[in-house]
């Protein structure tokens, strides 16, 4: 190799063991084995990728679940409401009681 592409692959071996967990034995390291490490990171991080992504797949089925689950009660409560106010309605004409006025305003009769 000439010497300033050897100066170019030490300048790229220096990168890569700062982008690279070395582990305990820190101190010297050959190519091949700085290069295995680097091989073994990359498949961790893939791994660790992979993972994150199935993680957040699942999430979104959850919450699109729970979202259908929120909108099917609002709906249930909405009717539930209504049939509410309508016995109530019922009830209160039945005994000829007049529905409470809301405060501060006066009584209708």
């Amino acid at each position: 190799l000439s010497p300033s592409r050897r100066a170019h692959l030490r300048l790229c071996l220096e990168k890569l063991k700062g982008l690279v967990p070395l582990g305990p034995a820190a101190g010297r390291h050959t190519t091949l084995s700085l290069l295995t490490k680097a091989k073994l990171h990359i498949k961790k991080l893939e791994d660790y990728d992979r993972r994150a992504a199935h993680q957040i797949e699942q999430l979104q089925r959850e919450q699109r679940h729970l979202r259908r689950q929120l909108e099917k009660l609002g709906m249930e409560r909405t009717r539930m409401d209504s049939i509410g106010s309508t016995i109530s309605d019922r009830s209160d004409s039945d005994r000829g009681e007049t529905p409470p006025q809301p405060l501060g305003l006066p009584r209708v009769d």
